[in-house]
This record gives C-alpha cells, structure tokens and sequence, in this order.
C-alpha cells in the first residue's frame, strides 16, 4: 500500500499546492491509473515505448487533483525483456522525457514493485528518489537491496541521483512495534527521515477504491492533513537541494 498511495497522495498534495505536476505510473500493475479512474483502453507509457511516439500524446490531465498523469496497464510489463537487450535500455524512460522536463515543476514516477530493468529506468531518469517505508516488523526487508541498487545507478548511469528522504507510512502510534520500526527506520536513513508520518488510516486505504485522492475523498481527514504536509516537506527539500 505504501508505494502507490504514497505516489498517488503526494502528486495530489503537490498539485492542491499549485505546482505543476506530472504522476507517471511506470508499474505495470497499473494501481495509479486506476486510482485516478484512467481508462485500460487509453494510450499509455506503453504506446511510448513500443512506438517511440512523442509522449504528450499519452498524458491525461486529471482536473480534479490539479495534475496530469502518464498512465500503464499490465502490457507494460512486456517492455521489461526488451530493455534488457537493448544497448540504451536503461535510458529510454529518461530520453522520453527529455522534451517535457521543464513542463512541470515536479514529475513523480511510482516504480514497479521489483528491482527489474524498469525500475532502473526510473532511477536512471530521476534526480530524487523517496522510499516509502510501512511501520512494520519487515519494514527494512529489501532496503539494503534497494540501497545497493541506487549506488549502483550512481556509479554507472546517473551520478546526481540523491535520495530525498525517506517515509514512514501506515504507522500505528498506539503500539509498541510501531515505534520500534521508527526507532530503527531513523537509525538506518538519519536526518533523511521525512518529519511528516503518515499513519494507518481507513479512510486512507478506502480512497482508492472510489478513484480519488484523499483530498477529495475525505479532505478534512488526519490522512489529508499529514499528505499535505508531506508536500510541503518536499517542496522545501527539493528548493534546498537545487541552491546548495
């Protein structure tokens, strides 16, 4: 739940903050496009892929939230073996946004839940990277090997990659194990942990399901309250990171 809601929330945040901004869903899952009510029949990344076509010509603007999206259904996932035995493989996504990168102040991309060529694609284009982590018992599980990933994207395909922070999500205050799992998350990231926590929420974990974000699912809610938050974390962090 982390990864998505957590794409889907903070595109809404940065957008109810008048900053323009683009969600790209590059999981072929497809969770973010449908949790916008995207259409499997639109065109979608991967047209762009499988055509080279100008990108523009699959971005949806999503009116209500304030934010265009680049949508993807499961054909998606058929790019993966293909990007693998082509030279500039780990590129693509990077050279196809290319033309549109100071179209928006801010371009979110929910990865693919496995370290495969097409989450690589997504680290190779990105300058930030957020890591959602759940307040669990497993919440550290696969983060060494994410964290390897990342140094090894630096190393050979992009040098300026930099993570943001990382995030603490569907956090229960009321229990022990919860904050055992901050206590551990913050010994592990530092001052790299987000202030903001997003806590376990029903109404959180609901909004999907009616195709809206919190905000307009249920904007007076704790939920709403910490994503907008959230946003403004972000923004602040990214601003500090371009001037230094």
């Amino acid at each position: 739940m982390g990864k998505t809601v957590t794409a889907i929330n903070l595109a809404a945040a940065l957008g109810h903050e008048r900053c323009s901004t683009l969600l790209i869903d590059m999981d072929p899952q497809g969770h973010s496009s449908i949790s916008f009510g995207v259409s499997e029949d639109s065109r979608n990344l991967y047209d762009v892929f499988r055509t080279e076509a100008d990108v523009r010509d699959s971005i949806l603007s999503i009116k209500e939230e304030g934010i265009d999206i680049l949508p993807a259904n499961i054909n998606l996932s058929k790019i993966e073996r293909d990007l693998v035995t082509e030279i500039d493989g780990h590129f693509r996504l990077r050279d196809f946004l290319s033309p549109i990168a100071q179209d928006y102040e801010f371009i979110l991309i929910d990865t693919p839940p496995a370290l495969g060529m097409l989450t690589v694609n997504c680290l190779v284009a990105a300058d930030f990277i957020l890591i959602p982590i759940q307040s669990s018992y497993l919440s550290l599980e696969g983060t060494e090997d994410l964290l390897d990933t990342i140094q090894k994207v630096r190393l050979h395909f992009n040098p300026s990659l930099k993570i943001l922070g990382a995030l603490i999500t569907i956090h229960d205050r009321r229990t022990v194990l919860g904050q055992d799992s901050v206590k551990r998350i913050e010994h592990l990231f530092g001052d790299k942990v987000f202030s903001t926590i997003i806590s376990k929420s029903v109404r959180l974990e609901e909004s999907p399901a009616y195709r809206e974000s919190i905000f307009r699912f249920s904007p007076s809610s704790i939920s709403a309250k910490e994503y907008r938050r959230l946003g403004k974390e972000v923004i602040t962090r990214v601003n500090a990171s371009r001037t230094s």
